[in-house]
């Protein structure tokens, strides 16, 4: 009776804890956005004091941050689009890269970002599996291009710069400078990759190509390399005369 009962609850926490965290990550979201658009308006209410009754109505509409923010988003994106949004983002660039404590950390943020969402980058465009942290221990891993200034001078041979997330969290991890001699490239996409990390193994993505040691099968020709039917067997004849002459 009990292991029926632990049965029944496990199978209900599966089917509640996808749904009970996705829902948290989305919330999670909302709540981040919400904060941007409610430290605008609370920034905006500080510079003109008379839009104090106006900001206090649109702090009680539920999900209107999220709405305002996504639409500053895409305009900007309309915005820098032309040659004139160029040349106010250009300008912009040169401000915060002035600013001697914004400017580290402002540059960083830039550089990276513009390598993970650039159509032509490296990052993040392949799964690897790596030995990490021994040899003979592999992980997964993702390719984020290759070492690049004065790193690449002090390593001899062809390497590759990977990022090895941890688990359950991708977004922590390390960052490692491997001989792409010694890097297996998968056919899994990333977000499969990313799946598998996540769930600890649990969640394998399906197997596409046969492993380099398990030997494909061997197709076969009816009448050629296999015969045409199963023949059928012959009843076996039980009369006790049978063999008398």
């Amino acid at each position: 009776m009990m292991s029926r009962l632990k049965q029944y609850f496990i199978t209900g926490l599966l089917v509640w804890l996808p749904m009970g965290v996705t829902v948290w990550v989305l919330l999670w979201l909302l709540g981040i956005l919400d904060g941007i658009f409610l430290g605008v308006l609370s920034a905006a209410e500080a510079m003109v004091p008379a839009l104090g009754p106006l900001a206090n109505r649109l702090r009680h509409i539920p999900g209107l941050g999220v709405i305002l923010v996504a639409i500053v988003i895409l305009g900007t994106g309309l915005f820098v689009a032309n040659m004139f949004g160029q040349w106010w983002l250009r300008q912009w660039h040169r401000l915060m890269t002035r600013i001697p404590v914004v400017r580290s950390i402002y540059s960083s943020v830039k550089q990276v970002s513009d390598t993970l969402f650039s159509g032509n980058g490296q990052a993040f465009s392949k799964a690897l599996l790596i030995q990490y942290p021994r040899a003979g221990a592999w992980t997964i891993a993702f390719v984020t291009g290759k070492p690049e200034g004065e790193v690449s001078c002090h390593l001899q041979g062809d390497f590759v710069s990977v990022y090895v997330p941890t688990t359950p969290n991708p977004t922590s991890g390390f960052f490692l400078m491997v001989p792409r001699a010694d890097v297996v490239e998968l056919n899994m996409s990333v977000d499969e990759a990313l799946k598998y990390v996540i769930s600890m193994g649990v969640v394998a993505p399906p197997q596409r190509t046969p492993c380099a040691d398990e030997p494909l099968p061997a197709p076969q020709v009816p009448g050629i390399t296999g015969p045409l039917r199963a023949p059928a067997a012959e009843p076996a004849d039980t009369h006790p005369f049978s063999a008398a002459g």
